[in-house]
C-alpha cells in the first residue's frame, strides 16, 4: 500500500456524496438520539457514515476504517495498521442540530500515527478543503495558505470553539503576548482549517476532542505548513499530536 495509490478526487467525491445526503436531512425535521456519553446522534450521522464506509470499502477494501459511528477495533489489532481511514461523518453534530451550518464531513488517511491526507467538506457552505502529502493543501481548488500575518506582535487572530470554550482556553488567550487579540469562533473542524488558510493565527483547544474530530483537518494544517502541537502543563511542547493511540482521546493542543 502506498499513498500514491489513493486518489484524492475519489475521497472528495465520497465526502460530497455524504454531504448531499446530510443536507437532505438537514432541510427536514429529524429526530435526535443521545449516545452513552450524552453526545447527540441523528439519522444524518448514520446515513453519512454508511455512505462513506461503503464507498471506501469499495475503492480501498484493503484499508481499515475507524469511524466515530462504528464499533472501535481493539488496540491490539489496530496498533499494527500501517494505513487506515479515520472518519467523522458529521463533525459538529451540535451545530447541525442548531442549523447554523458549522458542521463538516471529515475523512482522513493516517499513516503510522500521522495524518497524510484529509478532506473536510462543509456542505451548508459548499466549501471543501483537502490535502495530500507531496501535493499540497487547498480550499475550493485554491492553494493554502491564502494569507500570512507578518505582525503577530501587533495583532493576533485567535479562533475558538462555538460550543466548547473552556476556562483554560480563555486563560491561555489572556496569556498571549500581543497588543491586540481578535477572537473568532467557529464550530467543528473548520477552526483548524482557518489556521491552515491563514484567516486565524492560532487555535487553542483545552477541552476534550477525539482523534476523528481532528484527523482530516490536521492533515490540511500540516500540509499547508502549520502544525497541531500537544499542550501539556501550560507548555506547547513542540510535539505534534499523534493518532491511533490506545486511548483515542486527543491531548489538549494548539494549532499554529
Amino acid at each position: 500500500m502506498n499513498l500514491k495509490n489513493i486518489d484524492i478526487e475519489e475521497i472528495k467525491e465520497i465526502a460530497v456524496k455524504a454531504g448531499n445526503a446530510i443536507m437532505r436531512i438537514y432541510k427536514k425535521d429529524f429526530e435526535i438520539e443521545y449516545k452513552d456519553d450524552n453526545s447527540p446522534l441523528t439519522e444524518a450521522d448514520l446515513k453519512a457514515n454508511e455512505i462513506i464506509c461503503t464507498s471506501l470499502n469499495k475503492y480501498y477494501p484493503q484499508i481499515p476504517i475507524m469511524s466515530e459511528e462504528n464499533k472501535q477495533v481493539d488496540y491490539d489489532i489496530r496498533k499494527n495498521w500501517e494505513f487506515y481511514f479515520c472518519i467523522d461523518p458529521i463533525d459538529g453534530t451540535k451545530e447541525f442540530i442548531k442549523r447554523n451550518g458549522d458542521f463538516t464531513v471529515n475523512i482522513a488517511l493516517i499513516h503510522k500515527n500521522k495524518p497524510v491526507l484529509g478532506v473536510v467538506y462543509a456542505p451548508a457552505f459548499n466549501e471543501i478543503y483537502w490535502a495530500k502529502e507531496g501535493i499540497g493543501a487547498f480550499k475550493n481548488g485554491k492553494k493554502l495558505p491564502f494569507k500570512k500575518n507578518n505582525t503577530p506582535n501587533e495583532k493576533l487572530f485567535v479562533v475558538t470553539s462555538k460550543s466548547h470554550l473552556s476556562e483554560e482556553t480563555l486563560r491561555f488567550i489572556d496569556s498571549l503576548e500581543t497588543k491586540e487579540i481578535k477572537q473568532l469562533s467557529r464550530g467543528s473542524s473548520l477552526k483548524l482549517c482557518m489556521v491552515a488558510e491563514g484567516v486565524a493565527d492560532i487555535y487553542p483547544r483545552m477541552s476534550p476532542t477525539m482523534e476523528w474530530d481532528t484527523a482530516a483537518a490536521d492533515a490540511i494544517v500540516r500540509v499547508s505548513g502549520k502544525m497541531t502541537y500537544q499542550y501539556n502543563d501550560n507548555i506547547i511542547n513542540n510535539k505534534p499530536i499523534y493518532y491511533n493511540k490506545n486511548n483515542l482521546l486527543n491531548p489538549w493542543f494548539i494549532v499554529k
